[in-house]
C-alpha cells in the first residue's frame, strides 16, 4: 500500500542461482588474469622487451668493433643499439626463425638463414661480474644509463601481493556463502510477516478507509491506546490484547488495519495465517514465537493475521480429527497471546469471515475479546468508496456516484473497486478519453451476469428467453414489496441465457416475510411464463428453482414463516464446515418432522408458482408487447418497461 515502505531486516532472502553462478565465473576469470599476469611478468625480461637476445661474449666484441651505440645497464642485464645493423643467423636447421635469434658467426655448422636487427640485450654473469666492462663502454664513448637493478616494484606488488588479497576474499567469500547457507536452513523456522513502518510519505489513515464508519469508531480507542498507553496504565485499565475483525470478503477488514497502524503511527506486522503451516511439525510454532518476539521488541507495534481461520479452527471435531501442526501452531498462538506483560503495547489483530469455525479458546476474555463487525457499506458507505476510486479517473460530467451508489446494493468495497477498474478498461477499449456513465453500465453489467457472449441463438431459442424474462420482469412489477427492475436483457451473459436484474430500493438489513414471498413469487416467474406461453419447459429455470428452494427452506426450518410454527430446525450438513460433524450430533428432529418440512417447503413454492401464473395469465396483452420489444431491442431499461406496461418507471 502507498504510504508504507518494506522495513523487513530481519530476514534476508538467499541470492538466486543464476547470480551465485555468475560470482563463482567471476571468480575464475579474476583468478585467470592473476596467473596470465605473472606469466606475463616472468616473460618479458627475458624477452627483452621485444629486444634480440645475444650472448655477452658478441655484446663484448661489438663494443670492441665499436658497433654499440648506447646501452642501458638494469642490475645484471643490459639494454642496448647497434649503430650499424647486425647480421644474426638462426640456431636451429630447418626450423621456422622465431621473432628474436642468437647470434652466431657466419659459417658455423647448421646454420642456414640469416636476419638483421639493430636493438639487442643481455646478462652480464652475476657469479663473475666484470669491472673492465664500464672502463671499455667509455673508451669506445658508447652512452650509458643506469637504472636501479631488480623487477619494478608494481610488479612485485601485482606478482605477490595480489595473489594474496585474492585468496583472501576467496575465503571470505566462500565463508560467507557457508554462513548464508546455513541462516536460510535456520530461516525456516522463522515468521515470514512483512513489517511496514510508516515512512515519510502519506500514510492510510482512517480518512481513506470509507463506508465502515461504525468500526472506525470503535478502533479509535486502539488507535489512543497506542498513542497514549500511560493515560489507561495508571488508571489500571487494560486495553484488549486482541481485536477480531469479522465480515464478509471485500469489505476493508486489512485497510482498517492498516489505518490503525497509520493513525497511531507504529510498526505494523502482517501475516497470513496459512504462512505458519508448514508439511514438518513444529515450524508454525517456531514461527509464531519469532513473530511475537520481532513485535515486542519493535514495541508498541500492531500484529495482523490474516485469515485466522487457517489455523484457527476447533481442535478435536469432523472426521479423523486435526493436524497435528496446525493445532501446535494454534497452541503456540494461545499461549503468546495470553503470555502478553499488561505494560506491553503490543496488539494483536486478525481477520476472518468465518468466526463460526474457530476454536473457542481463540475467543475467550484475555485473547480475541472485542470482536468488530465489518459488513456491507451502506448506500452513503457506497458512494464514499467510489469517490475514493475514482478520484484517478478522468469521469464524464454525466457520471452521478449517488446513482451508481444506489445501483450498487450490496456490494463491497472490494466490488466497487472492481467496478470503478472495469469500467476505466471498458473506455480505453472504445478509445475515449473519459470515462462515461455508460461504461459503468456496461461494467455493473459485467460483474453482475458476466461478460457478454456472441453465441448465435435460433429464433425459438430467442423467444423462449425473451419470454422467460418477461415473465420475471412482469411479475416484479406487479408486486409492490418486490425490488425495483433495472435492466431486462435476452442478450447471453456468462451461463445465463439472458437476465432480468432487480436491485433494491433501499438498503435492506431485515426482510419481511411479504418481501419474501414476493421475491419467491419473482423466480418462480420465468418459469411460470414458459409453460403458459412457450407450453414447455426448459433447464434455464435451474438457478431459479435453486435459490427458491433455499429461500423457502429457510422459511420453513430457520424464520418460522409457515404452517410448522415457530420451532427451529437444524437446516443440514452445509450448514457445518466440519466433515462428519453432524454425523455424530444427529439431528433435533424426527423423521416425520423432516417429512413435514419438506411437504411445507413444496406447499410454500407451488403457492408462489399459481401467484405467478395468475398474474401473467391476467397480463397477457403486456407479455406479448414485452416480448417483442426484447427481440427487438435485447435490452430494456426501467423505462421502456414502463412504457409498456403504461405506467411510471417506479410504479
Amino acid at each position: 500500500m502507498s504510504g508504507y515502505r518494506d522495513d523487513d531486516d530481519n530476514r534476508r532472502d538467499p541470492p538466486p542461482g543464476g547470480q551465485t553462478r555468475s560470482l563463482s565465473w567471476l571468480w575464475i576469470l579474476l583468478i585467470l588474469a592473476l596467473l596470465g599476469w605473472n606469466v606475463w611478468a616472468f616473460l618479458a625480461p627475458a624477452a627483452g622487451l621485444g629486444s634480440a637476445e645475444i650472448p655477452y661474449s658478441t655484446f663484448l666484441e661489438q663494443v670492441e668493433a665499436g658497433n654499440v651505440k648506447s646501452v642501458e645497464i638494469r642490475g645484471c642485464r643490459v639494454y642496448g643499439a647497434f649503430k650499424e645493423p647486425v647480421e644474426w643467423l638462426n640456431a636451429a636447421p630447418g626450423a621456422d626463425r622465431p621473432a628474436s635469434v642468437p647470434y652466431a658467426e657466419p659459417g658455423a655448422q647448421g646454420l642456414t638463414a640469416s636476419d638483421r636487427t639493430e636493438d639487442f640485450t643481455t646478462v652480464i654473469p652475476e657469479a663473475v661480474g666484470d669491472e673492465s666492462l664500464l672502463p671499455l663502454l667509455r673508451a669506445k664513448r658508447v652512452t650509458i644509463r643506469a637504472v636501479p637493478g631488480g623487477t619494478p616494484w608494481y610488479l612485485v606488488l601485482l606478482s605477490n601481493g595480489l595473489p594474496i588479497l585474492l585468496l583472501v576474499g576467496f575465503l571470505l567469500w566462500m565463508g560467507r556463502q557457508s554462513t548464508q547457507t546455513q541462516g536460510d536452513i535456520t530461516g525456516f523456522l522463522r515468521s515470514r510477516a512483512r513489517r511496514y513502518s510508516p515512512s515519510g510519505q502519506r500514510r492510510m489513515l482512517f480518512s481513506d478507509v470509507a463506508g465502515e464508519e461504525e468500526a472506525k469508531r470503535d478502533l479509535a480507542e486502539v488507535v489512543d491506546f497506542l498513542k497514549n498507553p500511560r493515560k489507561y496504565h495508571d488508571l489500571g485499565a487494560r486495553i484488549p490484547r486482541g481485536i477480531l475483525l469479522v465480515g464478509p470478503p471485500g469489505t476493508g477488514k486489512t485497510l482498517l488495519a492498516r489505518a490503525v497502524a497509520g493513525e497511531a503511527n507504529v510498526p505494523f506486522f502482517n501475516i497470513s495465517a496459512s504462512e505458519f503451516v508448514e508439511m514438518f511439525v513444529g515450524v508454525g510454532a517456531s514461527r509464531v514465537r519469532d513473530l511475537f518476539d520481532r513485535a515486542k521488541r519493535a514495541a508498541p507495534s500492531i500484529v495482523f493475521v490474516d485469515e485466522l481461520d487457517a489455523v484457527g479452527r476447533q481442535r478435536g471435531v469432523g472426521v479423523g480429527g486435526g493436524s497435528d501442526e496446525r493445532e501446535q501452531t494454534l497452541n503456540q498462538l494461545l499461549v503468546e497471546m495470553d503470555g502478553f506483560d499488561e505494560r506491553q503495547n503490543v496488539i494483536v489483530m486478525a481477520a476472518t469471515n468465518r468466526p463460526d469455525v474457530l476454536d473457542p479458546a481463540l475467543l475467550r476474555p484475555g485473547r480475541f475479546d472485542r470482536h468488530i463487525t465489518v459488513g456491507l457499506p451502506d448506500r452513503q458507505g457506497r458512494q464514499g468508496i467510489l469517490d475514493i476510486h475514482t478520484r484517478r479517473l478522468p469521469l464524464a460530467r454525466e457520471v452521478d456516484l449517488e446513482v451508481l451508489s444506489r445501483s450498487t446494493a450490496g456490494f463491497s468495497g472490494a466490488d466497487l473497486a472492481n467496478l470503478c477498474n472495469e469500467a476505466a478498461l471498458n473506455a480505453a477499449r472504445n478509445n475515449r478519453r473519459q470515462v462515461t456513465m455508460a461504461d459503468f453500465d456496461e461494467a455493473l453489467d459485467k460483474l453482475l451476469l458476466g461478460a457478454a457472449r456472441t453465441t448465435l441463438l435460433s429464433e425459438q431459442e430467442r423467444r423462449t428467453i425473451a419470454y422467460h424474462e418477461a415473465g420475471h420482469a412482469l411479475v416484479a412489477a406487479s408486486l409492490p414489496e418486490a425490488d425495483r427492475i433495472r435492466k431486462i436483457s435476452i442478450v447471453p451473459r456468462g451461463h445465463a441465457g439472458g437476465a432480468t436484474e432487480l436491485l433494491p430500493a433501499e438498503d435492506r438489513t431485515n426482510y419481511t416475510r411479504s418481501y419474501l414471498l414476493a421475491q419467491l413469487t419473482v423466480l418462480l416467474a420465468g418459469r411460470a411464463a414458459e409453460e403458459l406461453y412457450v407450453h414447455d419447459v426448459t433447464v434455464g429455470a435451474e438457478n431459479d428453482l435453486q435459490r427458491a428452494t433455499e429461500t423457502a427452506r429457510r422459511m420453513v426450518t430457520r424464520w418460522g414463516m409457515s404452517e410448522l410454527g415457530l420451532a427451529c430446525y437444524r437446516a443440514g450438513a452445509h450448514e457445518q464446515p466440519f466433515l462428519g460433524y453432524d454425523l455424530t450430533q444427529g439431528r433435533d428432529y424426527s423423521e416425520a418432522v423432516a417429512a413435514d418440512i419438506d411437504r411445507a417447503v413444496n406447499d410454500l413454492l407451488q403457492s408462489r408458482y399459481e401467484v405467478a401464473t395468475r398474474i401473467l395469465q391476467f397480463e397477457e396483452e403486456a407479455m406479448h408487447r414485452l416480448v417483442e420489444l426484447l427481440l427487438r431491442e435485447e435490452t430494456i431499461t426501467a423505462e421502456q418497461l414502463a412504457a409498456v406496461l403504461g405506467g411510471p418507471a417506479d410504479a
